[in-house]
């Protein structure tokens, strides 16, 4: 089988099974902070999938946010890397039990092969093949329209917008658009960006795993993903990350974001 439909598969079953754990108690721990959670249905899914993965292909590579697989720092950009969140948007998963997704991104020899994103409980599977077209189950995409800045929603954490530096440069872009929504999940809000429902999203600091999935599937719909400054994304280290539909992306990286280049550079080292 495929690679491609070998994780196609798997991500739908790892699904299946996270609903059915959520009608079991459901035990929550902390990480870095009080807002940085990890429950054991995201251990468990990652498990699953690691297992699976290790049994098909034990000569794959795999980066995982619950810490399967090596560190980022040490994966090398050899043959295919697998790259997963089990749950992206635990806080979502653990206070509404919806708004959240599994996201898996494959590369091979560091270019991008495949993108999923598994909106769990809506049962969408986003996915794409490189160079093939991206899909919303068994639905072809529509390529991205470009939009004004001022005439778009853009996807933000506000808790972003209360930081000093950072909350200033952001609230101007903030103030441009027409307004700005938040959903909690880094992938979705990727996904929404990439079905036109948001015309760009931007963040000081994200994990590979949290942009690896999506962002294929943007590239497919004919959006753009970059850092903060313009510099491509990579799958060894965290970045900050703006995406949007070519026209909005260029609008905020030239106006917004590149005047603010040494002042950035600050903060990278900052938010990694």
């Amino acid at each position: 089988m495929a690679v491609y439909d070998f994780a196609k598969g798997l991500v739908i079953e790892a699904g299946n099974n996270i609903r059915k754990m959520m009608q079991q108690d459901i035990n929550i721990e902390t990480k870095s902070n009080p807002n940085d959670l990890v429950t054991n249905v995201d251990k468990a899914t990652e498990d699953f999938i690691y297992n699976n993965i290790m049994e098909n292909y034990p000569d794959h590579q795999f980066i995982g946010e619950e810490g399967h697989g090596r560190p980022m720092s040490e994966v090398e950009q050899k043959g295919i890397v697998w790259v997963i969140d089990p749950i992206d948007g635990t806080l979502n998963f653990v206070h509404q039990k919806e708004n959240f997704a599994i996201s898996i991104g494959i590369y091979n020899d560091g270019e991008p092969y495949a993108g999923f994103v598994y909106d769990v409980m809506n049962d969408l599977l986003y996915h794409a093949k490189a160079g093939e077209g991206a899909f919303v189950n068994e639905h072809p995409m529509k390529p991205l329209e470009n939009s004004d800045l001022n005439k778009s929603l853009i996807g933000i954490n506000p808790n972003w917008l209360t930081k000093p530096v950072i909350g200033v440069i952001f609230r101007k872009v903030v103030d441009e658009a027409r307004s700005c929504r938040a959903y909690g999940s880094a992938a979705l809000e990727m996904i929404h960006v990439a079905q036109g429902k948001l015309g760009a999203y931007l963040t000081p600091r994200l994990q590979p795993w949290d942009y690896a999935g999506a962002l294929i599937i943007l590239n497919e719909v004919g959006g753009k993903g970059t850092d903060l400054l313009g510099n491509p994304l990579s799958l060894n280290q965290p970045h900050s990350v703006l995406v949007g539909n070519q026209s909005i992306h260029e609008e905020i990286l030239t106006k917004h974001m590149l005047p603010e280049k040494e002042t950035f550079e600050t903060l990278h080292k900052r938010y990694r």
